[in-house]
């Protein structure tokens, strides 16, 4: 099956489906690996999960190179493969912090088999389940190919993660032409990530709005950015989240304005209780 066919397929499945239960499909891409796409995936879901009380499911899509269940630091015995084999998928998902994660498989010998309607059964699983969730965050693979430009398609909103690293920038915008000149798809929000100041974040940003302007007729819209913190380097280190571990560190509070805006409410009050003020003390270096 074509990648057109394909999409036709997912928009059918997935537009009938929030027409009806409301459920928000959110793609997160980016162009190259490396930029902390997983992590801003898993973080936003456990902060849309715990802080604003969204009942939220989590699909690590990246199929071959699959890692979101090493960064909640969970061992799965299921995967995706074994929905695409006919599992059901309520056996698969997994709960851990707030969130439900559908598992994604690692190994380049397994891509084949996901080529074609196999991609189609999934989202058609996830059609199935998706009544019972307000957010549906798929976790795409870095770079483009047929299925990230699918669930890009499907998806109700596409955020792309970049950094200000030049080959990051570049090859955002590569992602961003490619399904535009597939689809004429145009509708993303960026995200910066690891950055040293916001102003190094905004520059980042206008190069990419500037190109995509200038040669693609797009506007891109700035969905937020996130700093390169040192709690950050820690959590992914020791298999954490940051949102759960440092809910005060001002990559978390970034996230919460970013999940704001998605949602269109202003975040909750932080309430910080005595014990995890000890904690927090006792975490300090």
């Amino acid at each position: 099956m074509e990648v057109g066919e394909q999409a036709k397929e997912l928009i059918k499945l997935v537009g009938s489906k929030e027409n009806i239960s409301n459920t928000k499909f959110i793609t997160v891409a980016s162009g190259k690996g490396g930029v902390g796409k997983t992590n801003f995936a898993v973080n936003f879901a456990y902060v849309l999960s715990n802080v604003y009380n969204k009942k939220v499911l989590l699909v690590d899509a990246d199929m071959g190179m699959a890692n979101v269940h090493i960064l909640v630091n969970v061992d799965t015995k299921k995967t995706l493969k074994d929905i695409i084999s006919g599992v059901p998928v309520e056996e698969v998902i997994f709960t851990t912090r707030g969130i439900d994660i559908l598992p994604g498989f690692s190994g380049i010998d397994m891509l084949e088999e996901v080529e074609e309607s196999s991609v189609l059964r999934l989202v058609q699983s996830l059609d199935d389940i998706s009544k019972n969730y307000d957010y549906i965050i798929i976790d795409t693979g870095a770079g483009i190919d047929n299925r990230i430009v699918s669930f890009i398609k499907a998806s109700s909103k596409t955020y792309v993660i970049t950094t200000p690293e030049p080959t990051a920038i570049i090859d955002a915008y590569a992602l961003i032409k490619s399904v535009k000149k597939i689809f004429g798809y145009s509708e993303f929000r960026i995200v910066v990530n690891m950055v040293k100041n916001r102003n190094e974040g905004f520059d980042t940003f206008e190069k990419l709005k500037n190109s995509a302007k200038k040669f693609l007729e797009i506007d891109l819209s700035l969905l937020g950015i996130l700093p390169n913190t040192k709690n950050m380097k820690k959590s992914v280190k020791n298999k954490q989240l940051i949102a759960e571990i440092y809910p005060s560190d001002d990559f978390v509070r970034e996230l919460k304005v970013i999940a704001s805006s998605e949602l269109g409410e202003p975040p909750p009050p932080e309430k910080t209780r005595f014990w995890e003020k000890v904690v927090n003390l006792l975490r300090r270096d």
